[in-house]
């Protein structure tokens, strides 16, 4: 895979920077415990102190529910803050990221925005906002955010995973292992997800072995990260292992490992394999398989322009 067209680039799956999504069953609070933690705090004289232990608190159990994937836990808690006006800028933090998580970039953009962050929260307000900016590909203005970022918290790892990905952007490879590396060392990592990123950017280079060796790390680490097991897919099929690539078990939709083996197999220059491939995918879509539809079409262009590439003249005698 190369930096090339957009196009290229999002055939190769890529878990989102902040978390995957799912869709957990929603947590019950205890009964009272909302009133426990926003009720009247007991006197004015203790009403700062009420309201700064609230938000740790609220910002502890939303922390909780974001590392577990309990979207809808971690917007009401947020929401039931904010109407007993508990708030802070680790709150505020934490909105953000919850948006992120949700991939609705431009609000989480905006939340970042709306409040200059204290000196304790500067640097994730930084990579709240370098990854906002991101994720909605505009890379030149997330760069500098998340290098700041760095600069002032080094054990912030999402934002050395965002720097890794923009670096890969920029083909800076050096600098892309550097990101991860560090990324890799920061407390509380996901390194399944890191590992996912640090295998995608060898791919990018072509170093397949160093590539599916990541992906089968953060496969052990998490063994449901559908983005590793689609990405270490793709490797094996750029090694032209299409049977072992196109193997599927319980649960997996044929139709799209079909399209993504095919893919790889066009971006390999076998394109014979990739529009057999290509072909069972659509077929095993049972309907109109725009995507593979899409890809055969690339393979077809990229056969043609094979074909007229000019062959280089004898060397003279």
């Amino acid at each position: 895979m190369t930096h090339g067209p957009r196009r290229r680039r999002a055939a190769v799956a890529r878990l989102a920077l902040i978390g995957a999504i799912s869709c957990a069953a929603a947590f019950q609070p205890k009964a009272g415990a909302a009133a426990g933690l926003f009720g009247p705090s007991p006197s004015r004289t203790t009403a700062k102190a009420h309201a700064t232990s609230a938000a740790s608190s609220v910002a502890a159990q939303v922390r909780q529910a974001l590392d577990e994937r309990r979207y809808v836990d971690a917007g009401d808690l947020l929401d039931q803050a904010a109407q007993a006006k508990v708030n802070g800028p680790d709150l505020t933090c934490l909105r953000g990221e919850l948006l992120l998580s949700l991939g609705r970039f431009s609000e989480a953009l905006a939340v970042y925005r709306s409040v200059e962050g204290e000196a304790t929260t500067k640097a994730l307000m930084l990579q709240g906002e370098g990854l906002s900016l991101s994720l909605l590909d505009r890379s030149e203005e997330a760069l500098p955010l998340l290098q700041s970022a760095t600069q002032l918290d080094k054990s912030l790892w999402r934002a050395w995973n965002g720097l890794g990905r923009e670096y890969d952007i920029r083909r800076d490879w050096s600098k892309a292992l550097a990101a991860y590396t560090a990324a890799l060392a920061a407390p509380g990592v996901n390194a399944a997800m890191v590992l996912n990123n640090r295998g995608y950017s060898h791919l990018l280079q072509r170093q397949l072995d160093l590539a599916s060796a990541d992906f089968v790390d953060a496969l052990g680490k998490d063994p449901a990260l559908s983005a590793a097991r689609t990405n270490l897919r793709i490797t094996l099929a750029m090694k032209g292992a299409y049977v072992r690539a196109a193997t599927t078990g319980a649960g997996d939709d044929r139709a799209a490992v079909l399209n993504n083996v095919g893919l790889a197999a066009a971006m390999r220059g076998d394109y014979l394999q990739a529009e057999k491939l290509l072909n069972e995918a659509m077929a095993a879509k049972g309907k109109y398989y725009a995507r593979a539809a899409e890809n055969l079409q690339l393979s077809h262009d990229l056969a043609a322009r094979a074909e007229e590439a000019p062959v280089a003249p004898n060397a003279p005698h």
